[in-house]
C-alpha cells in the first residue's frame, strides 16, 4: 500500500465573486497570487485567474447544463488527491462557495480524508449581481424577505415555491434562464400575478453586463429574444421594478 511521505496540503475553498476581479476579498486575492494549485469552476473570470503566478497549476472542472467536465465525487476526490500529496489546493468558485456550490459536500469529502480546510467567502452571485444593477432586492415600501433558489434542480414541477415570491417578497433564482419557461408556469400556477415584475441579470459586474426587464408572464419571451446565457440571475417581485420607477436605468438596461 502506497504512503506519503509528505504532510499533507491544506484546501481553501474560495469564492471568485461574481466576475470583477476589484469585488474579491484580500484574502482571496492573496491566496489566488500564492497559489500553487488552483481547481475551478467555469464561471470565474478570466481576469482572476490570470492573477495566478506563472508557476500555478490551473485545472478546469467547468460545468455546463447536461455536459459536466468532471462529476462532483471526482471533483471532490481531486482536491483531497492534491492535497495528500502535499499541495496546498486553491479551490475557486463563483459567487460564494457554500451558496448553491456544492461547498458543503467538498469539506465533508475532505475532512473524511482527514484534510484541514478553510471556507473564503465571496460576494454571492445574487448580492454582487443586484448592486451592479442598483436594484434593492429589500425595500421598505416592497419587500422584507428575500428568497434563493434553483432553477434547474430535479422535480421542479413537484416543488412547492408558494410561499417564496410574492406581496412583500423577492425570489432569486439561480441557473434558471434555460427553463424560464417552466418556472414561470409553475410560479403562476402556485399563485403569483402573471404581471410582476422580473429582472434578468446577465454576466453581472462584468463589462458585457445586461439587465432585462419585463413581467413573469414575458420571462421565456425575454430571455428568448435577448439570447441570455450563463452566468445570470433572475429575480422576480416587486423590488424589480424599482429601478425603473425610481432609480432611473442604468446603461445596457432593456425594459421590455
Amino acid at each position: 500500500m502506497a504512503s506519503h511521505t509528505r504532510n499533507p496540503g491544506k484546501v481553501f475553498l474560495v469564492g471568485a465573486g461574481p466576475g470583477d476581479p476589484d469585488l474579491l476579498t484580500l484574502r482571496a486575492a492573496r491566496l489566488i497570487i500564492n497559489a500553487a494549485v488552483i481547481v475551478h469552476d467555469g464561471l470565474v473570470d478570466p481576469a482572476i485567474l490570470a492573477m495566478a503566478g506563472p508557476r500555478a497549476r490551473l485545472i478546469s472542472v467547468a460545468k455546463q447544463r447536461a455536459r459536466h467536465t468532471m462529476p462532483q465525487h471526482e471533483i471532490s476526490a481531486l482536491l483531497v488527491r492534491e492535497a495528500l500529496a502535499g499541495h496546498d489546493v486553491i479551490r475557486l468558485k463563483g459567487g460564494d462557495p457554500l451558496i448553491f456550490g456544492r461547498g458543503g459536500e467538498e469539506i465533508e469529502a475532505c475532512r473524511a480524508a482527514g484534510i484541514a480546510v478553510e471556507v473564503v467567502p465571496g460576494i454571492s452571485a445574487a448580492l454582487g449581481a443586484a448592486a451592479a444593477a442598483q436594484l434593492p432586492l429589500t425595500h421598505r415600501d416592497s419587500a422584507s424577505i428575500v428568497s434563493f433558489v434553483a432553477g434547474q434542480c430535479k422535480g421542479l414541477a413537484e416543488q412547492d415555491w408558494s410561499g417564496l415570491a410574492g406581496t412583500g417578497r423577492t425570489l432569486v433564482i439561480y441557473m434558471g434562464v434555460a427553463n424560464a419557461d417552466g418556472i414561470a408556469e409553475k410560479l403562476i400556477a402556485d399563485g403569483l400575478t402573471p404581471d410582476v415584475p422580473v429582472a434578468v441579470i446577465e454576466n453581472a459586474t462584468r463589462s458585457d453586463m445586461r439587465v432585462l426587464r419585463g413581467r413573469l408572464a414575458g420571462l421565456s419571451l425575454l430571455v428568448g429574444e435577448h439570447r441570455v446565457k450563463s452566468p445570470a440571475l433572475i429575480v422576480i417581485g416587486a423590488v424589480a421594478g424599482e429601478s425603473e420607477s425610481r432609480l432611473g436605468v442604468l446603461a445596457g438596461e432593456w425594459a421590455i
